[in-house]
């Protein structure tokens, strides 16, 4: 869970996160939303991928990135856990 605190923490990353809720993309596609460098955009979908936030799939030419929601899911009902919601006070 330290690689998906990690991976959420900066602002570049939820954005892509936020692009791929979309649909799948390409590096070069999701670059198009930045004003940064392609390799910068490969290091951020990297972390991401590690932090499995993301898949990747290689279809001919290019690799596409798509959202991987069940770290999301599992981060949501760890959340939910911890803040005792079903508590009453």
């Amino acid at each position: 869970m330290n690689d998906t605190f990690k991976a959420l923490s900066d602002p570049t990353r939820r954005k892509i996160l936020d692009l791929l809720k979309d649909g799948d993309m390409t590096a070069g596609e999701i670059h198009q939303h930045f004003n940064m460098s392609k390799p910068s955009i490969s290091q951020h979908l990297k972390i991401l991928k590690g932090a499995g936030l993301v898949h990747d799939i290689k279809k001919g030419q290019y690799v596409y990135y798509s959202l991987n929601t069940t770290v999301l899911q599992e981060l949501i009902s760890w959340v939910y856990d911890i803040t005792g919601s079903e508590k009453k006070i």
